[in-house]
């Protein structure tokens, strides 16, 4: 039975962050490090703790006996506002969300540890390699990028395309996106290829996926603004240093898990993580999720009727290799 305690953390401007500490008493190991679940663009950490038919990831990692971490940054799910804006640059959330949270979550961990496991999801992995290559003090142990994207040589087209003018999308407000979703995923869910750029209806329990709204944010202009130099460039520019060359120099353990059919970040873009940390080749590992016939997009990895025996379960497997290393 999983057990959690919420945490509200001061980010130092204008909001307080949220973090979900979740364990299961039965399974528990205080051993273990702690596990941190980072999420990315235009979503919240609701999706890392719900699936509509079977154990969340959340669930099936505290069954195996990790204490798990789920935070809400500025701006998404369970964060309060006091005062702070909801526009924010990947600087913003890379270097100053992140440090806070680790701080908060050494704090208040049960485990007997000083060091975390983090995995980030799309953006969120991009997040931690910012963290890692540019904050020489970090309290991370390892790194699992979960489709998280570090440069952009292969896009969807489509993608790049809405992305293709900075100034523009700077200026471009989107809100109300959730409400959208809400009324949209009936109508898709009708046409599913629609939305296989995201995910495959065809292998998700659709009965409720209206709750998967809860998942979704607005996008915010000003990271909009940043995402689109970035398609630009293809590469990610922070404080004015390639983050591709300062991952070099980046040696933590490393697992690189994609989705053979992910439409948002394809197979190369998650990749290119794995070719630029400088982690030795015995202590970096990739996943690719899905066969021939069973295509896995974005959201496919989190709430597919396959998800625990083909995502879930090799990540557990490769967190606990890490303790036969050492």
């Amino acid at each position: 039975m999983l057990e959690s305690i919420y945490h509200l953390a001061d980010n130092g401007h204008g909001w307080l962050l949220s973090l979900k500490q979740s364990w299961n008493p039965d399974t528990f190991r205080k051993d273990r490090r702690p596990l941190i679940i980072i999420p990315g663009y235009g979503m919240n950490s609701f999706i890392f703790g719900w699936h509509p038919s079977g154990p969340s990831m959340t669930e099936f990692l505290a069954e195996r006996g990790f204490e798990v971490w789920a935070v809400d940054l500025r701006a998404q799910g369970h964060a309060v506002c006091k005062g702070g804006s909801a526009n924010y640059r990947i600087e913003d959330v890379a270097l100053g969300d992140l440090e806070v949270v680790f701080r908060t979550l050494l704090e208040h961990t049960r485990t007997t540890q000083d060091r975390i496991d983090a995995i980030g999801c799309s953006l969120g992995g991009t997040y931690l390699y910012v963290h890692a290559a540019l904050v020489d003090d970090h309290p991370l142990a390892s790194i699992v990028g979960m489709g998280a994207p570090l440069r952009w040589d292969t896009a969807n087209p489509i993608i790049r395309l809405a992305f293709s003018q900075p100034g523009l999308v700077a200026k471009i407000p989107v809100t109300g996106v959730k409400r959208m979703a809400r009324l949209a995923i009936p109508l898709l869910s009708r046409f599913p290829f629609l939305l296989h750029i995201y995910m495959h209806p065809e292998m998700i329990d659709t009965s409720n996926l209206d709750r998967l709204v809860e998942a979704v944010e607005d996008p915010n202009p000003v990271l909009n603004q940043d995402m689109a130099w970035w398609f630009r460039r293809r590469d990610l520019l922070i404080q004015g240093k390639l983050i591709s060359e300062e991952l070099h120099r980046v040696t933590l353990p490393f697992f690189c898990m994609y989705g053979n059919g992910d439409g948002v970040v394809p197979p190369e873009s998650a990749l290119s993580a794995y070719e630029c940390i400088g982690t030795p080749e015995d202590r970096k590992a990739t996943h690719l999720v899905g066969t021939d016939t069973l295509k896995f997009a974005h959201a496919d990895m989190f709430i597919s009727d396959p998800a625990q025996e083909l995502v879930f379960t090799p990540l557990a497997d490769w967190l606990e290799h890490l303790y036969q290393q050492t």
